[in-house]
């Protein structure tokens, strides 16, 4: 009855690159990969652009940093379409799933833009190349290698429960050791999700395309961009932390 969640739920108890699994070992991409990094680019993309008209515009800008209450709009949205797309894969058509996810990348843009106030546009430029060529990295890694990484799961899971709650204290305790560390720790978690994601991602693209279910596949191409998009963002986000303190 739920397609995507027995598949996920193979990966995640280690069957995803056994003999018998999901992976075989080999290191071409498959089309549904294919389709996992086009959609992502695609969602940065249309996040860069938004982030950068916003802060282009005096009315946008006031629209959204001038009333909290659109702050916690946007804010909402985004964890409400990251949920309904994700919750919802199964219900969702493929263009369904399609529009949410790029209506998702939208809106994180709009609040995302506040960090060309934050960082000066050469750091920005400069985290977000170190991002790219870690997250490549990474990626390349997680969908070669034939060590199974499904255990990380657990362990990255709960260091980022831990990276969450950490930041949540840090935010009222405002201890800039503390700070470093969580920054430090927040770029390695998510080094380690991009290449564990990446995996899981292939395993549950390969499981899909072998049961021949084609608006199946279209939707774990959507949600793997998602993965790999959250992954890449918060990525930037740390590193940004790590070269705006050294500026």
């Amino acid at each position: 009855m739920n397609d995507y969640i027995e598949i996920q739920d193979n990966y995640d108890r280690g069957n995803g690159t056994t003999s018998s699994g999901f992976l075989t070992g080999a290191t071409t991409l498959s089309g549904v990969m294919t389709r996992v990094y086009i959609w992502m680019t695609a969602a940065l993309f249309i996040t860069a652009a938004a982030a950068f008209l916003t802060v282009s515009s005096p009315t946008m800008l006031s629209l959204i940093f001038g009333n909290q209450i659109a702050i916690w709009v946007l804010i909402i949205a985004e964890l409400g379409l990251v949920i309904g797309l994700s919750a919802g894969l199964n219900r969702l058509s493929p263009t369904a799933a399609t529009a949410l996810f790029l209506l998702y990348a939208l809106v994180n843009g709009l609040t995302l833009s506040v960090i060309f106030f934050a960082y000066e546009i050469g750091t920005i430029t400069q985290a977000f190349a170190a991002s790219a060529l870690t997250f490549g990295a990474m990626s390349v890694f997680g969908a070669t290698t034939k060590k199974d990484l499904s255990s990380l799961g657990g362990i990255l899971f709960m260091g980022l429960i831990g990276l969450i709650i950490a930041s949540i204290v840090n935010a009222f305790w405002a201890n800039s050791t503390m700070d470093a560390i969580i920054t430090y720790i927040g770029v390695f978690i998510f080094v380690g999700l991009t290449a564990y994601d990446t995996q899981k991602i292939k395993a549950m693209t390969a499981a899909v395309e072998s049961g021949g279910d084609v608006a199946m596949s279209r939707k774990i191409a959507i949600l793997g961009a998602l993965t790999l998009y959250l992954d890449f963002i918060n990525l930037f986000l740390y590193i940004l932390r790590l070269f705006g303190r050294r500026r």
